[in-house]
């Protein structure tokens, strides 16, 4: 259903460096980059489907309240080094990796990156 999604940040050389590391943990990897964007795909995939960006307005990039980007993990040792290397590139912890009450599979984990946007990371495999 989705074709994309983009976060905006005010600094977009400190986003490349925290999500080109936490991003790479559970398979999606920088495809594009240029002075306004940075689009993240998993290999294979015809195109990115998470995007990073200065806004197009040129006005400061704000997160919302009660806006998240859930990105799905194979196993919950990727949820589990998501978070990890989200919390060591500086991002701030929401919400440490572990079993929700959504159903009995749904393992995540949740951060804010160096903007404040809330990701999060999500294993709905049983292990």
């Amino acid at each position: 259903m989705l074709l994309y999604v983009t976060l905006g940040t005010n600094d977009l050389d400190q986003a490349r460096r925290f999500y080109d590391v936490v991003l790479a943990v559970i398979g999606y990897r920088r495809q594009r980059y240029s002075e306004e964007e940075i689009g993240y795909a998993a290999d294979g995939d015809i195109r990115c489907r998470l995007w990073i960006v200065t806004p197009f307005n040129r006005r400061r990039a704000a997160n919302g309240n009660g806006t998240m980007v859930a990105l799905a993990a194979e196993t919950r040792a990727e949820v589990d080094a998501f978070y990890a290397a989200a919390v060591a590139a500086g991002g701030v912890s929401e919400g440490e990796p572990g079993l929700r009450p959504f159903h009995a599979s749904f393992y995540a984990a949740y951060v804010r990156d160096l903007d404040g946007n809330k990701l999060s990371a999500v294993c709905e495999a049983p292990e």
